[in-house]
């Protein structure tokens, strides 16, 4: 521009007017860019607070993703469905020879012969003609192969609190392996170790079990008032077992180091036995008597309620494991398998085998928890065969009483099997909670306390935490002894003829 212009008044103005726009637009440009980089340092300190949350709380967030993830897969797949889908039950209809030949049902058990060579027939009914002019209807003798569906199961009692219990026990193990395999920081507090969430689930899915097992126990027509009174009376037994376990009375009976318990926690833990006692009564009598048939001790050789190799020795490995672990806590046995000191061994050389061989305290002690661990799921597994051969008893019964005389009254069979087919989810929920119980209490025993406030506390001569460990310990033990000691009693009353199956 001209000198003269800008000496002017009119270029004077106008330069100021340029000026203040560049100094409001330096400005503008220096005020957004230190308000971009305050949200900046501010996003980054919001996504840092993120991270150390997810850090802090990151067994806590794995346990709940896994469990929604679990719950989601279980109730898609319906793997409680699928475990006993494929199982066979069995009907004896009534009045079947009006409509057998329209429906084109074919019974699952009926004579060789062939119903369509006439000769045959005449010869059937000439068999049947008895001197008193008796007869005996064959077609109302038969019965009939169902394989069950998902169909079935749902309309069977108690299948409610069977899937609910299938789906805890899923849910629990998967969250005692996060906190097994993950560890536990003291410094991350009780939330953030991810303690609260497992111990919450096990024992939400202990009451599950205990309120449908007493539900079960008090069931009118499940089971006999025979066998509700020995219930209660094993339950008062179990009480006073426990009692004398809990207070030490026989300190040298029993490996369990619970220390000096007062008496509150006495009653408490003998209440706890007793009910486990009792509740578990007739489920072991159902799984002897589906152990003596499924193993064929009764030498019937019927094919229909044959339980197949596999299913065979699943019941044989599953009755073994359970009374060598049941006898692990025992003190001779405990003895023999636990390598003492070179001092100790010295000083009882002459005793042979104890204490000189076997393994260490430690070994020993981790054997025992794995020997807890692989009886509950050999328990799980025996789950089918077992209820199996519980459907095959009504079988079993038919056969029994069909060739009992020449005219048989076949009503009872027929009820038979129709409780038994009624009943099948109460059975099969009875034949699943030891197994359950087992790994719900073993699994409680092995989470760390030490960073609970409890901790600090003394429960009779033991801090708390070691206390809750020796109690899980003594339930899981407890279970298993109690489910093999009513199991092998009865398979003696079998052997013994003072029981049998009809």
């Amino acid at each position: 521009m001209d000198n003269g212009y800008l000496k002017s008044p009119l270029g004077l103005y106008q330069l100021k007017v340029r000026f203040e726009i560049w100094k409001t637009k330096s400005d503008y440009t220096s005020s957004s860019s230190s308000s971009t980089i305050e949200e900046q340092s501010e996003e980054k300190s919001k996504g840092r607070t993120m991270l150390e949350i997810l850090g802090t709380y990151r067994n806590l967030t794995l346990q709940i993703l896994l469990s929604f993830i679990l719950t989601l897969i279980l109730s898609f797949v319906k793997i409680s469905i699928i475990f006993l889908h494929g199982l066979c039950t069995y009907i004896q209809p009534e009045n079947l020879g009006q409509n057998s030949a329209g429906n084109g049902l074919r019974p699952a058990i009926r004579r060789p012969s062939s119903t369509d060579d006439p000769k045959s027939n005449v010869e059937v009914r000439r068999r049947n003609r008895s001197k008193d002019k008796s007869e005996f209807d064959e077609s109302n003798a038969q019965i009939f192969r169902i394989k069950l569906d998902e169909d079935h199961l749902r309309s069977r009692m108690y299948f409610t609190e069977y899937n609910s219990l299938f789906v805890l026990l899923f849910l629990a193990v998967s969250c005692f392996l996060v906190n097994y395999y993950l560890g536990v920081e003291d410094s991350h507090g009780v939330l953030g170790n991810g303690l609260m969430f497992p111990l919450v689930l096990g024992f939400i899915a202990l009451c599950k079990v205990f309120v449908a097992l007493g539900k079960i126990s008090i069931e009118r027509s499940a089971s006999k008032k025979s066998e509700k009174k020995l219930s209660l009376i094993f339950g008062v037994l179990g009480f006073v077992f426990g009692i004398i376990i809990s207070a030490g009375v026989f300190p040298k009976g029993f490996d369990f180091q619970l220390g000096s318990v007062d008496a509150f926690c006495c009653i408490v833990i003998s209440f706890s036995m007793a009910c486990i006692c009792g509740f578990l009564y007739m489920p072991a009598g159902r799984s002897a008597r589906s152990f003596w048939i499924g193993t064929d001790q009764i030498r019937s050789n019927l094919s229909i309620i044959s339980c197949g190799w596999f299913g065979r020795m699943v019941l044989y490995v599953n009755y073994i494991v359970s009374v060598f672990t049941s006898l692990l806590w025992i003190h001779p046995l405990a003895e023999i398998l636990v390598k003492r000191s070179d001092n100790a061994g010295t000083r009882s050389g002459q005793i042979g085998l104890v204490g000189n061989v076997g393994m260490s305290s430690d070994d020993f002690v981790k054997f025992r928890v794995l020997c807890l661990l692989v009886s509950g799921l050999l328990q799980a597994m025996a789950v089918r065969p077992n209820l199996q051969m519980f459907l095959n008893e009504a079988v079993l019964s038919w056969y029994q009483r069909l060739h009992g005389s020449k005219t048989p009254d076949l009503d009872f069979s027929r009820a038979k099997m129709f409780l038994h087919n009624h009943y099948l989810c109460l059975v099969a929920l009875q034949f699943l909670a030891p197994s359950v119980l087992v790994i719900l209490f073993l699994g409680l025993s092995q989470i760390d306390l030490s960073s609970f406030a409890v901790s600090q506390l003394v429960c009779g001569s033991l801090p708390c935490s070691d206390f809750i460990k020796q109690v899980g310990l003594l339930m899981s033990w407890w279970v298993l002894f109690v489910w093999t000691c009513f199991t092998s009693a009865s398979l003696v009353f079998y052997r013994r003829g003072v029981l049998y199956v009809s």
